[in-house]
C-alpha cells in the first residue's frame, strides 16, 4: 500500500537514532516461568514510554496542538512513566490525562490515545468516536494490528517494537514521518 506523506519538518539523526536504540536495547530479560519484578515492570514502563514520545515527535497534525494532548483509554500496563512526563525531547509540551473509552469527547480532547486493554465492544466505539478526527492511536494491548489503531506496541522481555497500521494512517488525518514507517518495517522482519 502507498501512502503519501507531506513534505514534515526536517528530522534530525539523532532523534531518530535515538528512536531507534531504544527499540533495539529495550528491557532486560526476564527469568522463564517467574512473575516480573517490580524493576522490570518500571524498566519496561520507561521503555514504552520513550518508544511512545518517539512516535509522537514524529507525527504531524494538520493544525499542530500546543499542548499535545495524549489520552489514556482504558486499563494500562506500562503507562505510568506516560503520566509523570510533561514534556517531550522536543520541548513541546504533553498534556496526559485518563479518559473511559465511553466518553463523548474523546475525538475533540486528546490529540493521540494510549489504549490499555478494551473489551471489543469499547474498542469499536472509540474508533467510531476518533473516526473523522486527526486522532493518532497506540495500542498496548495484544492488539492484532489491523482494525481501528495507527501503533501497536509489541512489548516483550528484550524490547519494546511496534507495527504500523498503513491503512489506519492514511485514514487518521495525522502524518507520520517515512523514517518511522520504514523502522517498522525493518524491526517487523527481524526474529
Amino acid at each position: 500500500m502507498t501512502v503519501a506523506v507531506s513534505a514534515l519538518r526536517r528530522v534530525t539523526g539523532y532523534a531518530c537514532s535515538l528512536l531507534m536504540a531504544t527499540l533495539l536495547l529495550g528491557t532486560a530479560p526476564a527469568s522463564a516461568g517467574t512473575a516480573l519484578s517490580d524493576a522490570q515492570v518500571q524498566q519496561r514502563a520507561r521503555a514504552v514510554t520513550q518508544v511512545v514520545l518517539g512516535i509522537l515527535s514524529y507525527a504531524r497534525w494538520p493544525a499542530e496542538p500546543d499542548p499535545l494532548r495524549l489520552c489514556l483509554v482504558g486499563p494500562t500496563e506500562y503507562a505510568d512513566d506516560l503520566i509523570k512526563g510533561n514534556v517531550q525531547s522536543s520541548g513541546r509540551a504533553l498534556q496526559v490525562r485518563r479518559l473511559l473509552a465511553s466518553d463523548p469527547s474523546v475525538a475533540s480532547a486528546c490529540d493521540a490515545i494510549y489504549i490499555g486493554k478494551l473489551d471489543p465492544l469499547h474498542r469499536e466505539r472509540l474508533f467510531q468516536a476518533v473516526s473523522g478526527h486527526p486522532v493518532l492511536s497506540i495500542s498496548e494491548a495484544d492488539d492484532p494490528c489491523t482494525v481501528g489503531s495507527l501503533f501497536c506496541l509489541r512489548v516483550s522481555d528484550q524490547q519494546v517494537s511496534f507495527e504500523v497500521n498503513l491503512d489506519s494512517v492514511a485514514r487518521s488525518g495525522v502524518r507520520i514521518h517515512p523514517s518511522v514507517l520504514q523502522l517498522s518495517r525493518r524491526r517487523a522482519g527481524q526474529p
